[in-house]
């Protein structure tokens, strides 16, 4: 049984029209117990209407960073999702469990590897935290982000991770792939079987 604490909401910024990222005050007293691996989730719990919701959501920051950060996209008739983009403030309080899962990267600097990552949407959240901290950690190592979603309106973390391409430029690329938008540096289409050998 997990056990939940109380953290005050540091900051929310709006990612993109449907989505936010949450940063979490992380008391000193706490700070071992939400000690994560790149690519873990975190448990939120709240009543929202009279009803217990809970929802795990994927840390989207480096283990190294000091922070506590997630990232949570509306969904159609999403009950939290809707709630934490609408309603949730800095200040507030939200009862939360330590990190779990096993989605992890665990970083070896004695082996100089190309790390090759393909997600679409929010799933970028757990991905994000895993390229920051290969990136930092594996200093020889090469990271090469596919990243798929409808229009760059809608992806999430586009900024952070055109800066992460210009601090990192020879070891880090990506190639973005719209659905529903052409560009001249992005696939127009899906991630699929020759996007893969493309990479």
């Amino acid at each position: 049984m997990s056990s939940f604490h109380k953290l005050s909401i540091k900051n929310i910024k709006r990612e993109t029209d449907k989505a936010i990222s949450i940063s979490f005050n992380l008391p000193e007293n706490l700070k071992e117990a939400f000690a994560f691996k790149a690519g873990q989730y975190i448990t939120l719990k709240t009543e929202i209407d009279g009803n217990e919701v809970r929802r795990d959501y994927s840390l989207c920051v480096s283990p190294n960073s000091g922070e506590l950060k997630i990232a949570v996209k509306e969904v159609k008739d999403g009950t939290f999702s809707a709630y934490a983009n609408k309603t949730l403030k800095a200040g507030n309080t939200i009862e939360v469990a330590p990190p779990k899962g096993r989605f992890i990267f665990e970083p070896n600097d004695s082996k100089t590897k190309n790390i090759a990552l393909f997600t679409a949407g929010s799933g970028i959240t757990p991905v994000l935290s895993i390229i920051k901290y290969a990136l930092e950690e594996e200093v020889h190592s090469k990271v090469i982000l596919v990243y798929g979603n409808k229009t760059t309106k809608d992806t999430m973390f586009l900024n952070e991770l055109l800066e992460l391409q210009h601090t990192y430029k020879d070891r880090f690329s990506i190639q973005f792939v719209f659905s529903q938008q052409d560009e001249d540096d992005a696939i127009f289409g899906r991630i699929e079987k020759s996007t893969v050998n493309y990479v």
